[in-house]
């Protein structure tokens, strides 16, 4: 794997932490409304996921959506003016910060219903099919989706009809509050694509490097032969399910140890054992730049005009 292409996946796992930090301190001086869920600890899926995918193809995810705009190639000024509300951000200040959306991109958000994402990403991967595209969809969701009805809906129609998506679970293992050990039988949520059936595979979510050999194989096989595959990404996020959440049901231990474990830190270690110091350095710098430019054009940016209150609504 050759330097440039490990020092990009750095940086571009150093510019969501950096984003999320800054999003956390916004929120705690009340500057973002509702909620704000952070995506700190699990950079590396998104990071990996993105690096082999092709501006043709298509991204959905749940409402923990930060991480995987800011990865696709989002503008971090428009994501920073999102979750204030502004009309300079990538949804004009509708969404906030659970519907990140981007057309241009191929992101389709951003859905703060659990779940709710997963029939609607099988369904633009047979649109796909139907326009006789290459594309792919990938479509990433949390462990506390797998035991609900579209779930299967989704799971189901992909293998039935052939459909090139790809489910990625990222385990985190905590849904919103409640241990792994109490909603699965199992380790191993991969598993659940043997009823449907379809490829699978478990990986380390917080290796960038498994997570994007993960994909590489999975987009292969859905560029290639129209089939889906479930992705299992063992990850660990280091706050609460969302800025609202104490995490009192974990111990500082457990986080310490995943903490050990940093994607970012790891990543930032390799650079300096391949001789390139300076090279993180330079890209710390620049992500400082560029997170504290997204929060002053943040504030300055208007917030969208009362009259346009119905805009972009359909009725």
């Amino acid at each position: 794997m050759d330097q440039e292409l490990i020092a990009d996946l750095y940086r571009q796992m150093l510019r969501i932490r950096r984003f999320e930090e800054e999003a956390a301190r916004l929120y705690t001086e009340r500057k973002i409304g509702g909620f704000l869920h952070l995506y700190i600890g699990e950079e590396a899926i998104a990071v990996g996921a993105m690096s082999v995918l092709e501006k043709r193809d298509y991204i959905m995810t749940a409402y923990r959506c930060h991480g995987h705009y800011l990865a696709r190639g989002g503008s971090a000024r428009a994501g920073m003016a999102e979750l204030l509300g502004k009309e300079t951000g990538c949804a004009r200040g509708r969404g906030g910060s659970m519907h990140f959306y981007d057309r241009a991109l191929h992101f389709m958000g951003g859905w703060g219903i659990i779940g709710a994402q997963i029939p609607v990403a099988a369904g633009i991967a047979f649109a796909q099919n139907y326009q006789d595209s290459d594309a792919v969809t990938v479509c990433f969701l949390g462990d506390g989706a797998i035991n609900i009805g579209p779930f299967h809906e989704g799971l189901s129609l992909a293998a039935l009809w052939k459909l090139p998506v790809i489910f990625v679970i990222e385990n985190n293992h905590f849904s919103m509050g409640t241990p792994l050990s109490k909603t699965s039988p199992t380790e191993d949520l991969s598993i659940r694509a043997l009823g449907y059936p379809m490829a699978r595979d478990s990986v380390d979510g917080h290796d960038v490097f498994a997570v994007r050999a993960a994909l590489h194989t999975a987009v292969r096989r859905a560029r290639e032969q129209r089939l889906p595959t479930l992705i299992e990404a063992k990850t660990y996020r280091y706050r609460g399910h969302s800025m609202a959440d104490p995490a009192t049901y974990r111990s500082k231990e457990d986080v310490d140890v995943w903490r050990a474990r940093d994607p970012i830190k790891v990543l930032g270690e390799k650079l300096t054992t391949l001789g390139m110091g300076e090279a993180k350095t330079r890209i710390d710098k620049e992500i400082e730049e560029e997170i504290s430019d997204a929060v002053k054009f943040a504030e300055e940016s208007p917030f969208p005009d009362p009259s346009t209150a119905l805009d972009y609504v359909q009725v």
